[in-house]
């Protein structure tokens, strides 16, 4: 694999070699490129995202929010403390609430999406709470994007332009990827993760594929990942690498007639055992198989029906993974 050094355990680095991870544990807003920050909160596993913020000529623009009221108010704080006022503009990389649940705390930004991201944001609701009620979720609400687009919009914050990218179907149907071009600075939202498995079985395993080559085409120097340290364009690499692994798990696990949640358990994980929540082969893989059998995939999706079967994944998750799935959101 051409990056199995890239998950031995160690920071990822951004450019310039220097090591980005928020100090003693603690989610701190860091400037990774002129006028860009990324806010990242470790570890990066289950609902502790990261978010990033886009300054230029006294406009700012937020990449996300956080998934709880009480981090979300931290984010905020953070935020107002640059000394540049409450962001005016405000991306949703995609529905899910980790990244959304936070949106009604900044009611000056206007939030933009993917229009498939408003659709499923307004059906799933506050669903993503149900899986972990032990969470503190606090007093949170939907707050839906207002603007959404298709294929490709330009933001003006201030004189830099900063490109939002749907690849096609990734880790959602609906992900969005925010470019900022003058500063060769990359958000990837949840298409790509630093040190995290990736997550993939509401999109798309070969669709996560092309857009990773469509990322790669960018040529970012930084890119500021959905979860885990900020990195270099070697994170592609990972995520590449891991993706075609589970391809070819599936093509073996379909001749040899295993389930996925079988074919989980036989696999040797080898470099990426040291990717976070590994137990994400496991629904991964059912989208492979999917794949591998010609099923449609990339389409809308329908939320019901999306709820119900990745309730019946997650068992298969915690049995692989020996007990709950843990989420320190």
């Amino acid at each position: 694999m051409s990056s199995a050094s890239a998950v031995d355990g160690s920071p990822a680095r951004a450019a310039g070699g220097s090591s980005v991870r928020a100090a003693g544990g603690e989610p701190v807003l860091r400037e990774v490129a002129d006028g860009v920050f990324a806010y990242v909160q470790p570890d990066g596993g289950w609902c502790v995202n990261n978010a990033g913020l886009v300054v230029s000529g006294g406009v700012s623009a937020l990449v996300d929010t956080t998934a709880t009221e009480a981090r979300t108010r931290r984010l905020r704080e953070q935020v107002l403390a640059r000394g540049h006022g409450a962001p005016a503009m405000l991306v949703n990389t995609h529905s899910h609430g980790d990244h959304t649940f936070g949106n009604y705390l900044f009611p000056e930004a206007t939030v933009y999406a993917h229009t498939e991201a408003r659709r499923e944001m307004e059906q799933a609701g506050l669903h993503m709470t149900q899986l972990w009620p032990e969470v503190v979720w606090g007093d949170i609400e939907v707050a839906l994007p207002q603007v959404t687009y298709q294929d490709r919009m330009t933001l003006h914050v201030g004189g830099l332009a900063v490109e939002l990218l749907h690849p096609g179907p990734a880790h959602t149907v609906n992900d969005t990827v925010v470019w900022v071009p003058e500063r060769r600075t990359l958000f990837t939202g949840d298409v790509v993760m630093s040190g995290v498995t990736p997550f993939c079985p509401l999109g798309s395993v070969s669709g996560s594929l092309k857009a990773i080559e469509r990322l790669r085409g960018l040529e970012p120097l930084v890119v500021v990942t959905g979860h885990g340290p900020v990195a270099g364009p070697e994170v592609l690499d990972v995520a590449e690498d891991y993706l075609r692994w589970v391809q070819e798990l599936a093509r073996q696990g379909l001749a040899a007639g295993l389930a996925p949640k079988d074919a989980a358990r036989e696999a040797d994980l080898g470099a990426f055992a040291e990717l976070l929540e590994p137990a994400r082969l496991i629904p991964n893989l059912h989208r492979a198989y999917a794949e591998e059998r010609d099923a449609a995939h990339g389409e809308a999706l329908d939320v019901g029906a999306m709820i119900r079967e990745m309730g019946a994944v997650f068992q298969e998750m915690v049995a692989y993974n020996g007990g709950p799935l843990t989420c320190h959101a």
